[in-house]
């Protein structure tokens, strides 16, 4: 009846009516292409074959992810776990196979058993142990990650050979993971629209109380439900690792967000009863277009987390008025007619696309070359003042020198730097400089451009196995040494002291981690009674070192892998910091090196980031140029205390 009602609606609204009811029934279809099009007419880096492939790379990770997520929300329900299953999968697979000798097919599918698992579990809190769908999957994020740290014992893992394909490109130029996720596109399909399951996933978040009545075992079908969304989840683990040659124990962090944000932008309800694989499909275009539609434009990091909420809002807000105009619901099943109609209006959203993109594609011709020379940096975080300095002594120099200089904040994720490694390569820079967030993860994106005849200059941090035109770095491990050895001499070779770590699964946790200890083993007299990871974060620093302080109160002395974690071990503290606990450092952070003045933090090694940064730049413009250039570029690391602060310039 309320069908009928609504056919007959839209058959009188005539033509202008009919336009309204198409675009509200495909609001989603519609957003992406006004922002193909206005990209286009902005960027002439932007409709690019390659770019265009990298945009398919980028957004296949978040759409298998969202495939699985749809089937949940689809039936009222929510999954905040996929991200964490994905890098455990991922991890099962590559310490079987490489550190147990597990053959690669065996390993594969203990990867997808592992988030087949992990769904199970899920499935049963909730659908028998009555929990909440949003605290059964938030314990699965925290277990998960948790597990894939444990077994990775916090380091990347490298990824079978043969695993690793999935990553490359077939015929050199057509993206694996792009077919990949074309598949599990098609399967979501499938089961959405022509399987019992699918039928039931509709029926129990349309009403669940009345699915049970009409004969469907909820309770089961909620297990195969959440079982399905671990399934994607693996092979989404399984396509990221490879496309980092590494299984990353932090990879994934904060994906399930967008995988959320996909299904909804997609036109799906978190009220559950509506929502298809196309529409997902098309969510998962729209973040990975506006994302790398930012970075060409070189819009600011900060600013893209803006833009990137206000379209997720927008959308669910595009959902309330599309019910409140009485739009189709996007369920599946809804007859042969509704899915012609739907091929139609596909096929001329693509026409429509093409023709307008087309005749914006003149206003870029002939614009290439000329102009200053362009550089592209890529940060592995911007949440840190040591990056903020690199940052400023990059942007200084650059300004200086003539150089137009992009920045992008990786925000600690080794897959979202690698996406914007590419978009630098697709995007005709003249030169890149990368810190990365993993030295390994990044070596893929680094290949790409050594194969556009792209100069890249390394920056605090190397790349492992690829080539880089030259690394301006300071020697963590070195730096490590030095602040062991300070905290030593300090308390005369003995005393009791903690370990703040840094990010579990970073190159630079490591290599400083390395150092500390061996700085200490010549001191034999200094005993550490304490490490624990503080995420290089001055919050996480606090606690930690509050907790530890419960444990040992009469610890003398604190090494911490940068000055952040220090400053909140001070915090914690109080009146014992510079007085019966000597802190040490590292970094020389502006705030760090006011803490050494005042006499609450002994003493910082700091590695002068902002020449980090000056130094890259003039490096990368003399790689445009042709000049030769050192491979390595070393800036010393230096011990500040309360004696040479003032002379220290950073």
């Amino acid at each position: 009846m309320a069908t009928d009602t609504l056919n007959s609606r839209t058959g009188a609204s005539g033509a202008p009516g009919g336009l309204r009811r198409l675009l509200l029934d495909n609001g989603a279809l519609t957003a992406l292409i006004v922002l193909v099009i206005a990209l286009s007419a902005l960027s002439g880096d932007f409709l690019t074959t390659d770019n265009l492939l990298n945009i398919g790379v980028q957004a296949a990770v978040t759409a298998i992810l969202a495939f699985g997520v749809t089937f949940v929300i689809v039936s009222a329900g929510i999954d905040l776990s996929v991200g964490s299953v994905a890098a455990l999968s991922a991890t099962v697979l590559a310490w079987s196979a490489t550190q147990h000798g597990v053959p690669v097919v065996l390993a594969v599918l203990l990867a997808i058993a592992t988030g087949i698992a992990c769904g199970l579990v899920n499935g049963f809190l909730i659908a028998y142990g009555k929990l909440p769908p949003f605290i059964a999957t938030l314990a699965m994020l925290s277990v998960g990650r948790g597990l894939s740290l444990v077994i990775s014992q916090g380091s990347p893992i490298p990824f079978p050979d043969s695993v690793s394909h999935l990553g490359d490109t077939l015929g050199g130029w057509l993206p694996v993971p792009v077919l990949v996720m074309v598949v599990m596109g098609l399967i979501a399909a499938l089961v959405l629209g022509r399987t019992y399951i699918g039928r039931s996933m509709y029926a129990i978040g349309g009403n669940e109380e009345a699915a049970r009545l009409s004969g469907l075992r909820v309770k089961k079908q909620k297990l195969a439900i959440y079982a399905l969304s671990g399934v994607f989840a693996a092979a989404a683990g399984v396509v990221l690792a490879s496309r980092l040659s590494s299984a990353q124990p932090q990879a994934a962090d904060g994906y399930e967000l967008d995988a959320i944000a996909a299904v909804v932008i997609g036109g799906a309800s978190l009220a559950g009863g509506t929502g298809k694989a196309s529409g997902t499909l098309i969510g998962a275009l729209i973040l990975a277009v506006l994302r790398n539609g930012l970075n060409l434009l070189s819009v600011s990091a900060f600013w893209q987390q803006v833009v990137i909420g206000v379209v997720i809002a927008l959308a669910v807000l595009l959902d309330t008025v599309r019910r409140k105009a009485g739009a189709s619901p996007q369920a599946a099943g809804t007859g042969g007619g509704n899915r012609g109609r739907q091929a139609a209006t596909y096929t001329l959203a693509a026409v429509v696309t093409v023709a307008i993109v087309g005749a914006t594609s003149f206003l870029h011709n002939g614009s290439a070359g000329g102009g200053n020379p362009k550089v592209g940096l890529s940060l592995s975080t911007l949440n840190n003042p040591f990056f903020v300095q690199i940052r400023a002594g990059a942007q200084a120099e650059a300004k200086r020198l003539g150089v137009d200089l992009t920045v992008t904040d990786a925000q600690n994720d080794a897959s979202q730097q690698a996406n914007q490694l590419q978009n630098f390569t697709s995007s005709r820079l003249g030169a890149i400089i990368v810190n990365p967030v993993d030295s390994d993860a990044a070596s893929n994106s680094v290949k790409a451009a050594d194969r556009a005849k792209i100069p890249v200059i390394a920056v605090d941090r190397g790349v492992n196995n690829a080539r880089t035109d030259a690394l301006v770095a300071s020697d963590n491990v070195a730096g490590g040494e030095l602040a062991a050895k300070t905290i030593a001499e300090k308390l005369g070779g003995n005393g009791k002291i903690v370990i703040l770590q840094g990010q579990a699964g970073t190159s630079a946790a490591r290599e400083r981690a390395a150092g500390f200890a061996a700085g200490l083993k010549s001191y034999p007299g200094i005993q550490v009674v304490a490490q624990q990871p503080a995420d290089f974060d001055r919050t996480k620093g606090l606690d930690v070192m509050s907790n530890l302080l419960q444990a040992h109160p009469d610890v003398q002395g604190v090494i911490a892998a940068n000055d952040e974690m220090a400053l909140g071990a001070i915090k914690a503290l109080g009146a014992k910091a510079g007085r019966s606990v000597s802190v040490v450092g590292f970094d020389g952070t502006p705030d760090g090196l006011t803490a050494v003045k005042n006499g609450t933090l002994f003493a910082s090694v700091a590695q002068q980031p902002t020449q980090l940064g000056r130094i890259a730049v003039d490096n990368a413009l003399k790689a445009l140029e042709g000049k030769k250039i050192d491979e390595t570029v070393k800036v010393p690391v230096k011990v500040v205390t309360e004696q040479n602060v003032n002379g220290f310039t950073g």
